[in-house]
């Protein structure tokens, strides 16, 4: 049997400290904290006593993600914890966990070893209810709307083209596509409908994007939902219903105030997925981190074609919060996965394999550096990791003049040392020279955003509209959406929209399949491929392992 404690022995074996005094150690006057219990509080922007945002930003991404795990959420509060140890002021701004990954195939989203964020049992389960408000106020939005088509539809809508779905923070294929309204007349109107994960809906991409409650107001009013039988686009505000939305989000919107096994101050806060959504914490966190600290240290979910993207392209350009350096997280073992190693034999050293793998990281980094911002190359280090191949990728971002330091901070992490090296990278590439831009113009069409993506970053060829997508398009030209940024929907296993083409691929095409406008979030989604809004469960879901003693305590969370 293994003598390494699993995530949450470490957890509930960490000293916790009282959340009170982490708020006042980050500068948190009293009057803006909010306690949850002894380790949770949320964070009220309107009554922090704090300076306009000026923090940098420090944005964790990664090569594209595989079976083998990188730990990037685990690299993110490592590096945090390593630069609070050299003496910079810092703190985290992470994305909370959706119970569907949690309870599916990936399990929790609090890192891992001795570089996690606590309480993570709390924060990877129910945690202080943002994602119950969030999927609360998407479905009072669409019984609001089938209730208002039951009572006479003086909006004129059309129940056969609503664009917008109830939602459920699970992982449940069987919900994707039903019927509403069977039953006879007093049941409502029957028709077509479906569900997606909480984490796709639109409402979660405003609350995520909203400056202020004002503003998540005034983005709750602009949805569309759904259009008339004249194909004019309905909105939330059309049904007069954004106020009750905000009043379900008042308290959610706040931010809330965690920390790391080594005290580090961390606001976890929002969730969208990044091959359906964009991929990023709220706005509103990173803004408050900004306010408070001299680095803000937060991640995008899955690779650099994907979270990373997004967070330039949307959340940047909405919020103004660019990056000053980019760490892309790489491991040997998923580096030998691309180069087309079974996860069963990923423990055998494999040079070979590490440089025929090579290209995913190459091509990630590459990216980064299109945006005008420094990367960095964390290797996260495993048990597996020969010297060798360790010295090889070394000598490889060596000799691509990209910086890179070796990360050991499962083992050695929560205040240790194994990031150290990784954070004076960091600390210096945050105070040198940026040039931060823009992948497009907003004034591009939407077509031609798309082409841009597909090609710079993923390495396409071109794309190819479907029928309905091309159909989509011309109503986002006639509603005057043109100027939106783009979001693509698309495999995280892949550059390209196929999961299984690994590495670096050539000579694809990029398959849109659908557009759909979120007016309210701002930018106009593109699904690419076979890729799903509501997930399905694996054959073996983390959930068989999981359970509760006789104490209450957790048992097989991790």
């Amino acid at each position: 049997m293994s003598s390494t404690p699993s995530d949450l022995e470490i957890a509930r074996a960490a000293r916790i400290r009282p959340i009170g005094d982490i708020a006042a150690a980050a500068g948190i006057n009293a009057e803006a904290v909010e306690q949850y219990g002894r380790y949770k509080a949320k964070i009220d922007p309107a009554r922090l006593q704090a300076p306009a945002p000026a923090g940098k930003v420090v944005l964790v991404s990664a090569m594209s993600p595989t079976p083998a795990g990188e730990g990037k959420s685990t690299t993110t509060v490592g590096l945090a914890d390593s630069l609070a140890r050299a003496g910079h002021k810092v703190m985290i701004a992470l994305r909370e966990p959706s119970l569907g990954p949690v309870l599916g195939m990936k399990g929790g989203a609090t890192g891992g070893g001795y570089s996690q964020v606590l309480p993570m049992d709390e924060i990877n389960l129910h945690f202080t209810g943002d994602f119950h408000a969030i999927t609360a106020a998407n479905n009072a939005l669409m019984a609001l709307v089938d209730n208002h088509i039951y009572q006479g539809n003086e909006l004129n809508i059309d129940p056969r083209r609503m664009t917008f779905k109830r939602v459920l923070d699970m992982n449940d294929r069987a919900l994707r596509e039903v019927v509403i309204g069977l039953g006879g007349p007093t049941q409502g109107v029957p028709r077509q409908d479906g569900f997606d994960i909480t984490v796709a809906s639109e409402i979660m991409a405003v609350f995520c994007l909203a400056t202020n409650l004002v503003d998540l107001r005034e983005r709750l009013g602009r949805i569309t939902f759904g259009y008339t039988f004249d194909r004019t686009p309905v909105t939330v505000a059309d049904l007069g219903v954004q106020g009750a939305l905000t009043l379900l989000l008042k308290e959610a919107i706040k931010p809330n105030l965690v920390q790391t096994i080594a005290g580090t101050p961390a606001l976890v806060h929002g969730g969208p997925f990044a091959n359906i959504a964009h991929g990023c914490n709220s706005l509103i966190a990173t803004q408050t981190a900004r306010r408070l600290v001299d680095i803000v240290v937060t991640e995008a979910g899955f690779g650099a074609d994907l979270g990373a993207e997004k967070f330039m392209d949307i959340k940047a350009r909405t919020g103004g919060v660019a990056p000053s350096a980019v760490v892309v997280v790489a491991t040997v073992r998923a580096l030998k996965m691309q180069g087309g190693v079974a996860k069963e034999q990923l423990a055998i050293p494999d040079v070979a394999a590490l440089e025929a793998g090579i290209a995913n990281l190459r091509r990630h980094v590459r990216n980064v550096e299109k945006f005008g911002v420094p990367p960095v190359v964390a290797i996260n280090r495993f048990a597996s990791d020969t010297p060798e191949e360790l010295d090889w990728l070394l000598a490889w971002c060596a000799a691509e003049g990209v910086p890179a330091a070796v990360a050991d901070v499962w083992g050695r992490g929560g205040g240790g040392d194994g990031g150290d090296e990784l954070a004076a990278l960091v600390a210096q590439a945050v105070s040198g020279p940026s040039s931060f831009r823009h992948l497009y113009p907003l004034e591009l069409p939407v077509e031609d955003k798309i082409r841009v993506i597909a090609q710079e970053i993923y390495g396409a060829d071109g794309v190819d509209f479907s029928v309905p997508a091309l159909k989509r398009l011309a109503d986002i030209e006639r509603n005057g959406w043109s100027q939106l940024p783009v979001c693509m929907a698309k495999t995280q296993y892949s550059f390209s929209d196929d999961a299984s083409r690994l590495g670096a691929p050539k000579g694809f095409t990029i398959h849109v399949r659908d557009l759909l406008p979120k007016t309210g979030a701002g930018f106009i989604v593109a699904l690419t491929g076979a890729v799903m809004t509501m997930p399905g469960l694996p054959a073996a879901p983390a959930a068989m392992r999981m359970d509760v003693d006789e104490s209450g305590n957790p048992v097989g969370l991790t």
